[in-house]
């Protein structure tokens, strides 16, 4: 992962991939965790999604993990929350009630240091990898998390016709990275309205991983 390179997005305000609602996969399919009342989810790069208050909204813990100390700052600051700062070995973790957001590299966060978290959702952190990192971090994550259930959302593009990230991630990719530690189900997939990045035909696939 090139810190730099996401560094110089957050700064740029060149953050496209950021949604201005919450995301309506989540909305539509979060009910497929089959979380209790008061249950933690892990969010992977989580930038300042929306999707963390509207979670917080329904009464869910939230875990999240984003390299950009900018973004964590804005997602405090559009929560209207002033956050606990401490560190968190090589990370630092910024903490409010029922939300903790660790700040650094995600492969330096440890299942120790996450705590326990009853599922995980991925919309934005497999996509925006590059392949080999991809398996790393497929691996990572579900040793972090103890093999939690995972709400995953994918794109699928010809790569030829843009570069990456989001990086395009088809089904046998996903099979390939999850299939011997997850049982792996699509549960929708449709085309992404007006193309990625407004010009690229694109699909979205959302998928389903419970412990095998």
């Amino acid at each position: 992962m090139d810190a730099d390179f996401w560094h110089a997005r957050w700064t740029a305000n060149q953050i496209g991939f950021h949604e201005g609602k919450p995301n309506v996969h989540l909305e539509a399919h979060l009910d497929r965790l089959g979380l209790a009342a008061g249950a933690r989810l892990f969010l992977p790069l989580c930038g300042k999604t929306r999707d963390i208050g509207w979670l917080l909204a329904r009464g869910f813990r939230v875990a999240g993990a984003e390299l950009s100390p900018l973004a964590v700052a804005q997602l405090f600051d559009e929560l209207g929350v002033a956050p606990e700062i401490v560190p968190a070995g090589p990370l630092e973790l910024h903490r409010a009630p029922s939300l903790d957001i660790f700040v650094g590299d995600i492969f330096t966060l440890s299942a120790d240091r996450l705590g326990a978290v009853d599922a995980v959702y991925d919309r934005a952190a497999l996509v925006a990898l590059p392949a080999p990192m991809r398996r790393l971090y497929a691996a990572h994550l579900a040793a972090m998390t103890a093999r939690a259930p995972q709400l995953l959302v994918c794109f699928t593009y010809d790569q030829t016709l843009a570069e990456g990230p989001p990086f395009s991630v088809a089904a046998e990719e996903v099979r390939a990275l999850y299939g011997t530690a997850y049982r792996v189900d699509r549960l929708d997939t449709g085309p992404v309205p007006g193309g990625l990045r407004g010009k690229v035909p694109a699909q979205e696939d959302v998928w389903l991983l419970s412990r095998a």
